[in-house]
């Protein structure tokens, strides 16, 4: 146990709450769409996929950011609620395509967001957004 830090809590003191939104896809694996625990929500990565058959969306980046941070968005949270994003690439190369329409979701204030580049995602999808998110008050 930690001890001698200042704002420690013990874990069993945090409620973990499991977030799971129809209009959101299913997960795709043993996973949670999102935990909650404390003030803060933690989504797993979204890829695009629309939410009622489960297919992929878009063709390029562009139209799968777009569906990636539609998904996010279902569990009721405003995007202004989301305080951290890790973005997941298949090409980093197409960054500006990602950038741009990331930008339009985040226009003021925008969470911090680490981008990196991988060999492949689930289905096939070009890009996996996951965030954290703190609870409205």
């Amino acid at each position: 146990m930690l001890t001698g830090i200042s704002g420690y809590v013990p874990l069993n003191a945090l409620m973990k709450t499991v977030f799971s939104s129809p209009d959101a896809p299913p997960a795709l694996g043993p996973y949670s769409q999102a935990i909650g625990a404390g003030p803060l929500i933690f989504f797993s990565g979204q890829v695009p996929l629309e939410a009622a058959t489960g297919e992929l969306v878009g063709q390029d980046v562009a139209e799968q950011t777009k569906q990636a941070l539609l998904n996010l968005k279902s569990a009721g949270l405003s995007y202004a609620n989301i305080i951290k994003t890790t973005v997941f690439l298949t090409d980093l190369s197409r960054f500006a395509d990602m950038n741009a329409v990331y930008a339009t979701f985040f226009p003021e204030a925008p969470p911090a967001r680490s981008t990196i580049e991988v060999s492949g995602l689930p289905r096939g999808a070009k890009v996996e957004i996951e965030a954290i998110a703190i609870k409205p008050s």
